[in-house]
Order: structure tokens, then C-alpha cells, then sequence
């Protein structure tokens, strides 16, 4: 197997393509509408509660000072886009993760022609293991950040290198979850199995972290990621021997997708 950050980063470029085959789009197309409609919706009810109080503020008001009012929305709206970039990721994981898996078994379909074991659970035990796991990940990343917070304060002119390797790491596990996951791997294994290719891995996370800060391309990085994560694990992370799928290490047992 190859780790090498460069190809890392290259499986986030095929997902780009990935994305639009057939049998793929639907599992994009739904969670990225459900957020578009999420954000907009939000915009809206934001919005109407900033007009009455720009109505109230220009209540108190000389009349000439009438023209603070686009001056006022113009802060709104920006102040609106970046809490919407910062938050963007975030929220569109937590959404998107029920879709995720399967977009990461119809990737991995269009790739091998076959796809991964089926799950016994039906779509609302997938949403709950789906919200679980993610749940799972960020107590994971809260349990790094405080003493990344320390690191950064004595190490003040390492500290955007130090937070950029973790957000590569954390993207890199966040991802690569998905077409794990669907072999019944449990987020502790998940984690020793991106280790087993740390650089292969850091490429792909820094190409996602690079990308998420791309204002409106970030709306595409989940999907774009899940797809090339799933590239990345059929041809980097073969799953062909059952006795990788438990810690067990019986060889006939078959496990569920998503068994977290």
C-alpha cells in the first residue's frame, strides 16, 4: 500500500468526480438540499428578527441617520456568511451522516461492482447509530483540544501548523469513517486502521481542510470527501479478510454496516 500524502490528497480530487456518477447522485443531493434549505431557513428568521430591531434602533434616531440602515444590514449579512462558513462543516456532518453511509456503499458499488455488507437495521436505527457515532467523534476531538489549547499558548508560533495537523487528522478519521463503518469496524478500530497509513491519511485530511475553507465549494466538501474517502479505502485499505472485522478474530462472522 501506498502512504504517501500527495495520493492522499488525490483520493479528495476523484471523489469530485465520483459524486456526479450514476447511483451516487441522490445520496448527494439529499442532504445538501436538507442543509441548503437548513441555512436558508435560518437566514430568513434571522433576518426578520434583525429588520424589527434596526426598527426599533432607528426609532431613537435623528431621521438623517435613517441611511445606518444598509450600513446595519450590510454587517448583518456579513456577520451572517462567516458564522455560516464556521459552522457550515459542522452541521452538515451531523445532517449528512445517515446519507453518508450510503453514499459511501454506492461509491464503493460504482468502484467494485459490489457492495458492502448489508445492515439488519432500518433508517431509523441507521440515523440513530449515524448521530451516535458522530457524537463519538466529537467527545474524541474534545478530549484533544484542551491540551492543543495548552500547546498552542507556550508554542504560540507553531500553533496554526498545530491545529491544521489535527483538523487533517480529524477530517481523515471524520471521512474515512463511512466506508469502514459499513465493514462493521468500531471507531476505535477505525482509528488504529487510518494510523496503519498516517501519511496516506494526512494528505487526504489536508486536502479536505484546504477545501473547507473555500467559501460555497465547502457546501460540497462532505459529499466530495465521503466519496473519495471510499476511493481511498478500496484501493489503500482492502477489506478482504473477514478476521479484520472483529476483534474477535472469528472469520466467519459476518457484522453489520455501521456496527459502532
Amino acid at each position: 500500500m501506498i502512504s504517501n500524502p500527495f495520493t492522499g490528497a488525490g483520493y479528495f480530487m476523484q471523489g469530485l468526480s465520483l459524486i456526479n456518477k450514476p447511483g451516487v447522485r441522490r445520496f448527494v443531493i439529499i442532504p445538501l438540499l436538507i442543509n441548503t434549505l437548513l441555512f436558508i431557513g435560518l437566514f430568513t428568521l434571522l433576518g426578520g428578527y434583525f429588520n424589527d430591531l434596526v426598527d426599533k434602533m432607528l426609532a431613537y434616531l435623528p431621521g438623517w441617520l435613517s441611511w445606518l440602515s444598509w450600513l446595519f444590514w450590510l454587517l448583518f449579512v456579513v456577520t451572517a456568511a462567516i458564522l455560516m462558513f464556521m459552522t457550515f462543516s459542522l452541521l452538515a456532518n451531523l445532517i449528512g451522516a445517515p446519507f453518508n453511509s450510503y453514499l459511501a456503499a454506492a461509491v464503493e458499488k460504482h468502484l467494485t461492482g459490489h457492495e458492502p455488507p448489508e445492515s439488519p437495521r432500518n433508517l431509523l436505527q441507521e440515523i440513530g447509530v449515524a448521530m451516535l457515532s458522530e457524537l463519538k467523534k466529537w467527545v474524541y476531538y474534545l478530549l484533544w483540544v484542551i491540551p492543543l489549547v495548552i500547546a498552542s499558548i507556550i508554542l504560540i508560533p507553531l500553533a496554526p501548523v498545530l491545529w491544521f495537523l489535527f483538523g487533517a487528522w480529524m477530517y481523515s478519521i471524520e471521512y474515512t469513517d463511512y466506508p469502514l463503518g459499513n465493514y462493521g469496524l468500531t471507531f476505535p478500530q477505525i482509528r488504529r486502521k487510518v494510523g496503519e497509513q498516517r501519511f496516506l491519511s494526512m494528505g487526504f485530511g489536508s486536502a479536505v481542510t484546504l477545501a473547507t475553507m473555500i467559501p460555497v465549494f465547502n457546501f460540497l466538501v462532505m459529499p466530495v470527501a465521503v466519496a473519495g474517502a471510499t476511493a481511498l479505502r478500496v484501493k489503500q485499505m482492502p477489506m478482504d479478510r473477514p478476521s479484520e472485522l472483529s476483534d474477535s478474530g472469528d472469520p466467519q462472522k459476518t457484522l453489520p454496516r455501521k456496527g459502532k
